[in-house]
């Protein structure tokens, strides 16, 4: 937890100061037509500031200054350890500063200030390290062929990179997205959430400041429908890498369709397993496990485990101390106060559409052991207390649908291949967690588990050398992982005819 009070923060708040105009081609400007959106407080619906509202003619402003940068060479065809250097220095600044993106991520979607600070920013800047480290490991390779010929691949840039993000997640999925695509010597393109619009601007200009060529890194904030459908409309732009919903990740690969056939990486969220075998090692650990998996950052989290299946043998215990541990664990409340466990979810659409998955699995008859009123003097922001469904069976719409709010389903089990057939009948397939001291069950069930990624006896776990995405409807490609570098480039074979 930081060490800095709620004081602290909100001083840092109320003085705040942020950038709100787009950036393009290494400079600050304001939208072509000089549109503006508000970006609002969800912890209390004041306004932030009033943020540039992007659209198709800054878009085509955009892609055109990454074109051009591309083309020049100065980012694409710069030596190696140079590029290395550039994206050190920016993941320094960026840890530098590590204050000033944690409160602009808090303010712009909920998050805690304790999480945004101590995980958030902190990892954002580990990944574009891991990320400047991976560009010189990048190679080709020469293929053994007759003695009068040479043959070899070599890998290249694609181009222009779009990349489109979500907000749960601001700082740290902009540089998912964008530090492979720029490793892999690509000119960039990102829009953001417009839920979130702040910290990517700081991100952009912290990657000149760093020594980055101008129309490398450029930002156009805007609703998602008109700037983000123009990006990935766009015949300049070779791939959208892109992070949300299941529909407009589909809508992602008809653009693409409908303009240039450009690549599309799309992870598009999930509802994801979390099982739980009768002889696990220590219940405890592993309800505090379930508990985080699904109330962590208010369970706006797309691998969120929020389908708990659990043995019979071992529910009642089970629903007994999970109850009891988010109670300890997940208290909502100012985001800005380190002590808060829980924010307020991202706006009020959000809140609206997680309450309606609340009143159906009231609806429905299941009982809900956890979960209650938000408090009057909460009342203003956009909170939904952590939330707890029992009787539910995998057929009823919250066990179906991605909620993306703080509500968990318990769905009982008999036996292990019953566990694998109810975790598969799914749409998504983006992750699962396994409990278990068999480790051969384990191995089984992790085989046959129709998931990108799977955790045995833990949650949420990994590195930068983790793939990170899903099966199914939960998308195609791979964040972080050295993969991720690859994907943002294509080979091309060259044969010497030597006679």
């Amino acid at each position: 937890m930081t060490d800095k009070t709620t004081a602290y923060w909100t001083h840092l708040a109320d003085n705040l100061q942020a950038e709100t105009r787009l950036f393009i081609d290494g400079q600050f400007c304001n939208a072509i037509n000089g549109a503006t959106f508000e970006t609002i407080n969800p912890a209390n619906g004041n306004i932030i500031a009033e943020v540039a509202s992007g659209d198709e003619a800054d878009i085509n402003k955009a892609v055109a200054s990454a074109k051009a940068a591309f083309k020049s060479g100065v980012w694409s065809t710069m030596a190696p350890r140079d590029r290395m250097d550039i994206m050190e220095r920016f993941a320094s600044l960026v840890d530098q500063h590590n204050d000033a993106f944690a409160l602009l991520d808090s303010l712009d979607m909920g998050k805690t200030i304790s999480e945004t600070s101590t995980i958030d920013i902190p990892f954002a800047a580990h990944t574009i390290k891991y990320f400047a480290e991976t560009i010189d490991k990048i190679e080709g390779k020469v293929t053994n062929t007759e003695h009068s010929a040479l043959h070899y691949v070599r890998r290249q840039a694609l181009g222009v990179v779009g990349c489109i993000t979500p907000w749960n997640y601001p700082t740290m999925m902009a540089c998912w997205k964008t530090a492979p695509a720029l490793a892999a010597g690509n000119s960039v393109v990102l829009k953001p959430a417009e839920q979130s619009p702040l910290s990517a601007l700081l991100l952009a200009k912290l990657f000149v400041e760093a020594g980055g060529p101008p129309g490398v890194f450029n930002v156009v904030n805007g609703p998602g429908e008109i700037a983000g459908k123009a990006l990935a409309l766009h015949h300049d732009v070779a791939k959208i890498a892109f992070t949300g919903s299941n529909e407009v990740g589909k809508l992602m690969m008809i653009y693409a369709g409908q303009s240039n056939m450009k690549q599309v990486a799309a992870e598009t969220g999930g509802k994801s397993p979390h099982i739980f075998m009768p002889d696990l090692a220590c219940m405890d650990t592993a309800v505090e496990y379930a508990v985080n998996a699904i109330y962590a950052n208010q369970g706006e989290v797309c691998s969120a485990g929020s389908r708990l299946l659990v043995h019979q043998d071992i529910h009642d215990e089970f629903v007994e101390k999970f109850v009891s541990r988010a109670k300890q664990s997940y208290c909502i409340g100012n985001p800005l106060d380190p002590a808060t466990t829980m924010g307020p979810l991202v706006d009020k659409k959000q809140q609206q559409r997680v309450q309606a998955y609340i009143s159906a699995g009231l609806a429905l008859g299941c009982n809900m052991p956890l979960g209650n009123a938000v408090p009057e003097s909460l009342s203003a922001g956009n909170y939904v207390q952590p939330t707890l469904f029992t009787g539910v069976t995998n057929d009823m719409t919250i066990a179906r649908e991605e909620i993306f709010g703080p509500v968990a389903c318990i769905i009982p089990f008999a036996t292990a291949s019953e566990a694998v057939e109810l975790a598969n009948d799914t749409d998504y397939g983006l992750a699962a967690g396994i409990w278990s001291a068999d480790l051969n069950t384990a191995n089984i069930m992790a085989r046959d588990i129709d998931a990108g990624i799977v955790w045995v006896n833990c949650y949420d776990h990994g590195d930068m050398t983790q793939p990170w995405g899903g099966f199914k409807q939960s998308g195609h490609g791979r964040d972080k992982c050295f993969d991720s570098v690859l994907q943002n480039m294509q080979s091309k074979s060259v044969w010497l005819n030597l006679a």
